[in-house]
């Protein structure tokens, strides 16, 4: 969480616009993928929020799949983070509050208890740094045993494994 918190706050500095914004991932029934852009809402120990309307098609993956992936880009600085995890539902007076803060035309047309805050606690949390070298450098934290466990030897040259199972 505290790299994050930095990353986050080096592309506030470096000027990357909407670096709140993130693509979420989810699966439907058919466990068939579907990702869309959202806000991250806050982040701390019980994991990365965000927000929707209980009637979307986020919220029906949910409901049948509560796992999902967050993936942060921030090309002027060529960071990029990736949050997997499970989710969990945010208690209605939190939901509630979330809803509060909205703008009014943001909040226009939502019922009560149709806002939803959900949270994503992680189990890999994944840092990229690209290279204009294609050295691209990646730093995998992987929840084990109610602690943490940190791989930074990951160093991926493009279309090479970088030990992860995955070509870069």
């Amino acid at each position: 969480m505290a790299l994050f918190v930095e990353w986050f706050d080096h592309a506030l500095e470096a000027g990357v616009a909407e670096p709140h914004a993130a693509t979420l991932a989810t699966v439907d029934r058919s466990g068939i993928p579907d990702a869309r852009t959202l806000i991250l809402k806050s982040l701390d120990e019980r994991g990365w929020a965000v927000a929707g309307s209980r009637f979307s098609q986020k919220a029906e993956h949910l409901a049948v799949q509560p796992a999902a992936a967050l993936n942060f880009w921030w090309q002027p600085i060529m960071r990029a983070v990736r949050v997997r995890g499970v989710v969990e539902e945010a208690s209605r007076a939190e939901s509630d509050a979330d809803l509060a803060a909205r703008s009014a035309s943001a909040r226009a047309g939502i019922e009560p208890g149709e806002w939803v805050v959900w949270r994503i606690r992680p189990v890999r949390v994944e840092f990229w740094q690209a290279s204009f070298d294609r050295r691209h450098t990646r730093i995998v934290y992987t929840r084990a045993d109610g602690g943490w466990s940190i791989d930074n030897g990951l160093v991926a040259r493009d279309g090479i494994e970088d030990g992860s199972g995955e070509e870069q």
